[in-house]
């Protein structure tokens, strides 16, 4: 019918997908996920170390995202290819050497502190940041972080895990906040976390055993389940915070 606007596709289809944090884990898991099921999009993958081609039109960019310095890096690299109408994220941190969750307020450290903000929530930011300039009202977008149930503050009921609860719970708000500010710039935009549930890689290792059947996921169907609720997204799950079955997480 003439004057019907087309309908927005960019979630079934897109043309090009922006991935970062594309090096092990449910990062790697989705890089493959991607390629497999949009075989015609573009790729363009981010992590701070190199990764094999993963077809003809994939194009990777070695950079640490911590690094305020990427913004402006990462936005030159964005400029020489397609726009990406996917951002998906998968930057994040639990634990590393000589730092394990924190149990107890006695156990927290501001280095260790420091560290889980740079890279569960800035890495998030200096890519948006890297994107914002770049975005066309007309030209629909689609922003999943992946993020972790235990940011959650109503959903906090155990305590402990101070670093990790609470540089997600500033992810998580960074992601309310760019769904509101993107939402007024772009025409049609969806910005999302994701909960992608326990999943068997190095970061969750350690809290296994804890786990009871049925509870740890493999990095495949994780990337999986992940695609699916990004292909899935209705308008009004933008600036949520949803589980691996699409189903919203309270904030």
């Amino acid at each position: 019918m003439a004057g019907t606007p087309a309908l927005d596709t960019s979630n079934e289809s897109p043309q090009c997908i922006l991935l970062a944090g594309a090096h092990g884990g449910v990062g790697a898991a989705l890089a493959q996920t991607l390629c497999a099921r949009f075989p015609q999009a573009a790729l363009l993958t981010i992590s701070r170390h190199d990764i094999p081609s993963l077809s003809p039109i994939h194009q990777h960019l070695k950079i640490e995202l911590e690094n305020p310095a990427s913004v402006s890096d990462v936005q030159d690299w964005l400029l020489r290819g397609p726009l990406p109408n996917w951002v998906v994220n998968c930057c994040g941190t639990l634990h590393w050497q000589d730092h394990r969750p924190e149990k107890s307020l006695r156990e927290c450290d501001d280095s260790a502190m420091l560290h889980s903000f740079s890279i569960n929530a800035l890495t998030h930011l200096h890519l948006a940041q890297a994107l914002d300039p770049l975005l066309k009202r007309r030209s629909p977008l689609t922003w999943a972080s992946l993020s972790a149930k235990v940011g959650s503050i109503e959903d906090n009921h155990l305590g402990g895990w101070y670093s990790y609860r609470m540089s997600k719970a500033a992810l998580n708000m960074l992601i309310r906040n760019l769904s509101i500010e993107w939402g007024r710039k772009l025409d049609s935009c969806k910005v999302v976390a994701i909960h992608p549930g326990t999943t068997d890689t190095p970061l969750s290792k350690p809290f296994q055993a804890s786990l009871t059947e049925g509870k740890l996921f493999s990095p495949e169907l994780s990337a999986s389940r992940i695609t699916d609720v990004i292909q899935n997204l209705a308008e009004d799950d933008t600036g949520r915070l949803l589980f691996w079955d699409g189903s919203p997480i309270p904030w």
